[in-house]
């Protein structure tokens, strides 16, 4: 139908010619209400948003050499992050002569794995990225 046409019909009804498909050959119009099909785009974006989960990561940072009362009080935070459902990066953090002995680190990071295994999974298994060996802890 010629547009000229299509709008003459469209302002009779007291509706708008709304272009619903430009990239089609020919471009497909259609006579309904902008406003209303604009208030329905909207809606729908707003019920998309309403079902995705925003996952937070906290981080955690350790040294190998951390004191009894340290390791508690970051454990104690990170089951804190855990239960509001929060992902938890621990990270453990070499300096100098530290690196020779990595060991160290994941003794940390397994009683860390250890003390959280009643809320938490771990989702990174601990891996070396520099100076940094660092893992990923979820909610079970």
């Amino acid at each position: 139908m010629p547009t000229k046409k299509a709008i003459i019909m469209a302002q009779e009804v007291g509706l708008d010619v709304v272009e619903v498909a430009p990239n089609a050959n020919p471009p497909v119009c259609r006579i309904m209400d902008f406003g209303k099909f604009k208030y329905e785009l909207s809606k729908k974006e707003k019920q998309a948003k309403k079902k995705q989960t925003i996952i937070n990561v906290k981080e955690i940072r350790l040294r190998p050499k951390i004191e009894a009362h340290d390791y508690d009080f970051k454990t104690k935070n990170a089951r804190k992050f855990i239960d509001a459902g929060a992902k938890v990066k621990v990270t453990v953090m070499f300096r100098g002569r530290e690196m020779m002995h990595k060991e160290f680190g994941r003794e940390v990071l397994d009683r860390m794995i250890e003390d959280l295994s009643d809320i938490a999974k771990v989702a990174v298994e601990p891996t070396m990225e520099g100076r940094f060996m660092t893992m990923y802890l979820l909610k079970k």
